[in-house]
């Protein structure tokens, strides 16, 4: 199994639309063969001194059955769509793939 950890800054101004997009895509993704989860998170403000925050970060969480999948998940058509619908909101993106130790 692969785990995805996006971390995506999005302008400020722009992250309720951003959000809506991206729900707006999540049944697309989880009908591709071998995503077995797909979801957006925001960071929640706690007290804990080590918590890097920001109100502007999405954070997406993935897992798929194998590497070929998670590929081929980066050419559905779904997905080029999406991209170019929140291309100017997105300030940067970054990708961690991860698999069981």
């Amino acid at each position: 199994m692969i785990h995805v950890v996006a971390s995506i800054t999005v302008k400020e101004s722009q992250v309720a639309s951003f959000l809506e997009i991206f729900k707006d895509n999540i049944p697309n993704v989880l009908a591709e063969e071998g995503c077995l989860e797909y979801a957006a998170t925001v960071d929640m403000e706690t007290e804990i001194p080590i918590q890097d925050t920001a109100a502007h970060r999405v954070t997406v969480i993935e897992k798929w059955e194998s590497f070929a999948r998670l590929e081929a998940h980066f050419t559905a058509p779904h997905m080029l769509e999406y991209k170019a619908l929140v291309e100017e909101m997105v300030e940067d993106v970054s990708l961690k793939v991860l698999e069981g130790a």
